[in-house]
């Protein structure tokens, strides 16, 4: 039976990738950060180890005891916490410290170059993960307005420049004005700071990098995106197609609906 090894962050693309892998025989060792995870991962995993995010030395070691060569990266971690450096140890911190520039992608690759280096490879997630892949167009019964997909032309190539740029991967427009760019504190808090800026009826658009690189990072929104864009009253959400995984599709659709907000696959 092939073995992987899960690093697990927050929500529910950890468990689906459990559940797919399961259906293919595979077994699943997961290293849940803790604080991040979900607990529901104790039901599901072959085996779990709760880890601190900066406690690199205790992951190696139980990674290695474990005999794994292959590891996946899924779930949401807040850049933040990873300069909350009171907890890390003294690998996690010299690693820090040797980077030319705190980007994520310099971090991830910078984790990746050190796991190769011992023999264990990440690999992309996607492959047990395509169903989660929308196809393209207007998703919802809601139907789009001028306006609304005017704000999301307009959008489109700003937020792909934004993202190319590693600031974050989510503008917010209305009126074709970009009225809120997302950081590091992350798209709820970038939703809620358009609402105060513009009001209701804005517009959210969300891209992957330029250079996207699917063993780290793969874009994702689900069920409490469409919440928090209800909260706000937003009119529309647009992603890119191929390049972003939609969770709990059926449930999120009705959601959108039910408020009015308009879901394109661009």
């Amino acid at each position: 039976m092939k073995k992987i090894g899960l690093i697990a962050g927050k929500g529910t693309l950890p468990s689906e990738f459990l559940r797919s892998a399961k259906a293919r025989g595979e077994k699943v060792v997961v290293f849940a950060l803790q604080g991040m995870a979900s607990p529901e991962l104790e039901k599901e995993a072959d085996k779990i180890y709760w880890i601190g995010i900066g406690q690199y030395k205790k992951f190696l070691f139980l990674f290695l005891k474990e005999r794994i060569r292959k590891l996946i990266l899924l779930g949401k971690v807040e850049k933040s916490t990873i300069y909350q450096n009171e907890n890390h140890d003294a690998q996690m911190k010299k690693a820090l410290k040797g980077l030319k520039n705190k980007k994520d992608y310099s971090i991830l690759r910078e984790l990746t170059r050190r796991l190769g280096t011992i023999g264990i490879e990440v690999i992309d997630a996607s492959g047990h993960l395509s169903h989660l892949l929308p196809s393209k167009g207007v998703i919802t019964k809601t139907k789009i307005n001028k306006a609304v997909e005017e704000d999301i032309s307009f959008g489109y190539d700003i937020a792909k420049k934004i993202a190319g740029m590693d600031v974050g991967q989510t503008i917010i427009v209305k009126n074709k004005t970009v009225v809120a760019v997302e950081a590091m504190e992350g798209t709820d808090a970038t939703v809620e700071r358009a609402t105060k800026i513009a009001g209701e009826g804005c517009v959210m658009i969300k891209v992957s990098r330029p250079d996207q690189d699917p063993r780290w990072d793969v874009p994702t929104v689900g069920i409490n995106t469409i919440k928090k864009l209800a909260e706000n009253k937003f009119s529309a959400l647009a992603i890119e197609s191929g390049k972003m995984f939609l969770l709990d599709k059926e449930d999120f659709l009705s959601l959108a609906d039910a408020f009015g907000i308009v879901v394109k696959i661009i």
